[in-house]
Parts: structure tokens; sequence; C-alpha cells
């Protein structure tokens, strides 16, 4: 494998857990992104890594994070001789794939994951105090993702309010952001429908849906007081699901990504004809493994979110 011909692949929320990334501490380059981070979140990047469960599952804490073992696992890769020849990331993930691609500096971009992650976690708590169960995400699997939105654009015309596709994660498996009364309705539905399964998932809010359109604003300023450049590896967007062609379009995207779906079938499929040898999913977990797979692609996708991951591609 060249290790120049290799596309990152970055997690988002859901494939954290404690003590991610703290093996990349051998790095003299990673300690120093980890004081970097330190000095950015007002606390001890370390122990933020070594959070307890429950309170990574938190937006505001699992979104810097995840940021952070995401770049701490590019940051080794590049050590070892790797450099992206493309890169994306699936929802929180993209910010990692914003700094790889040149088009965001490192400190800039833990600055918006944090800011990012309050402002949702503010949402997502204010959703909750409206109703008597906390809004959320759920999981269709065994249904395309064409019929999971024609279905969902006719419930809405009966009546459901408050349901959206969120993630378009791969051919047989889409994520559903919504109400907590919205998911139990939809989980009734889709099941009739055809799904083999709808499996709640374990996040704070509605992500990637126009339920979190607070969130957008209060982010809004945030973002705009931040430089961002064209990109210089390629860069596909959650938003379009294509390639990302400036530092603008980046910036304006970025907004938008918040309330938009993730449309992961589709960079999928165009990092699949961009001439790569392979991906290497930069950080915890095996969750983008699993949908690459599912996609169908010949091309192989490799754990890379640890020391070992990253030892054993290489030999």
């Amino acid at each position: 494998m060249n290790k120049k011909n290799v596309a990152y692949l970055f997690p988002g929320q859901g494939a954290q857990y404690p003590g991610m990334a703290l093996d990349f501490l051998s790095s003299a380059a990673v300690k120093s992104l980890f004081d970097t981070a330190s000095e950015i979140f007002g606390k001890d990047a370390k122990e933020l890594l070594q959070s307890d469960a429950d309170n990574l599952k938190r937006t505001d804490v699992s979104q810097p994070a995840i940021t952070l073992a995401n770049l701490a696992a590019a940051v080794f890769l590049n050590e070892q001789g790797y450099s992206p020849a493309a890169c994306a990331g699936f929802s929180l993930g993209e910010y990692a794939a914003l700094v790889c691609s040149g088009a965001l500096e490192t400190a800039d971009c833990l600055r918006l994951v944090r800011a990012r992650g309050e402002a949702m976690q503010k949402t997502a708590d204010r959703l909750r105090e409206q109703g008597d169960a906390a809004p959320g995400m759920a999981a269709v699997v065994g249904l395309a993702p064409q019929q999971v939105e024609e279905l969902i654009a006719k419930w809405r015309a009966e009546g459901v309010k408050d349901l959206y596709a969120a993630n378009i994660n791969s051919p047989k498996q889409v994520a559903v952001s919504g109400t907590a009364a919205a998911l139990t309705e939809a989980e009734t539905r889709f099941k009739e429908a055809g799904a083999r399964r709808v499996l709640r998932l374990q996040v704070a809010g509605p992500f990637h849906s126009p339920l979190m359109a607070d969130s957008a604003e209060a982010f809004r300023p945030i973002l705009e007081a931040i430089t961002f450049r064209d990109p210089s590896v390629p860069l596909y967007s959650n938003v379009t699901g294509k390639l990302v062609s400036s530092g603008e379009e980046a910036k304006k995207l970025a907004l938008l990504q918040i309330t938009s779906p993730v449309r992961w079938v589709d960079e999928e499929a165009a990092i699949a004809l961009a001439g790569i040898e392979a991906c290497l999913e930069a950080g915890p977990g095996k969750v983008l493994q699993g949908l690459w797979k599912d996609s169908g692609s010949e091309l192989p996708c490799l754990a890379a979110g640890t020391v070992e991951d990253i030892v054993c591609i290489s030999s």
C-alpha cells in the first residue's frame, strides 16, 4: 500500500470510549496537540479522554474529545509516513477532515468543536425540558435510503411531525432524528414498512435535523470569526456528498451541516472513484469500516485508531 495514496476517514459521535487515543501520547507531536487542546478546552485533555462512558455521551464532552482523538490519530499516521490523498469525516468527524485538508488550523478546529458541542448540548437540553422524554436518533436497518425518505415525506403529509432522515449511512441503513414521540411512532411504522430493526442511538439530541436550528444560530457568529482556507487535499462534504471547492464553501457547509442530513453514501461513492488504494479510519471505533463494507466497494477500509492498528497496517 502506498502510504501517500490513502483516504483518511474520521468517525463522529457514538464512536467514543474512555481512554481513546491515549496510546498516541508516546508521540511528542501528539503531546503538543494535547497541550494545545488543554489550553483551548480549559481542562486537561488527557482527563477529558478518560471521562466515563456516560459523561462522554454528552455532546459538549464528546465533540471536543472525539475530535482530539481523531486529530491524534492523524498526527501519528503522518509521523509514520502516511499523508492523505483525500479526506472526509462522518458528522463531527468532518472537523478533523477540515484540518487534514488544510482548510482549518488545528487550534481553530478545537475552538469550533468546543463551541459547537456546547451549542448543541443546550438545544438538546431545551428540547428535553419541553417534552416528557428526550429527543434523539434511531437507526433504521433494512430499508433503502430513498424508501426511508419517501416514507417520512408520506407520514409528514399524514400528520407525523418532527421526524427527519439525518444520516444516510449505507444502502441499507439510515439514521433518523426526531422528538421522542416521533421516534416512538416511527419505530412502529418503519417495522410495518419492512425494516428489520429500528435501534435508538446513544446520542444527546436529534442531530442533523431542523430541530437543531437554535444550535446553528448560536454557532454562526463563532464560525464566522474563523478563517477557512481553500483545501489543499481533496475534501468531501457531508451536506453535498461532493468535493468542497473552496474555503468559503467549507465555512458555509459547516453551518448547514448542523441541520442537514449526512450524505455518507454519496461521499463513499465519490471517494471510491478518487484513485486511492485504501481508506483508513483515523479515530476511535470501527463504525466507518462497517459502513464502507456495506457500500460494496472493493477498496479496503482499515482501522487506524490506535498505535497497534497503525503498526499492523504498516507491517
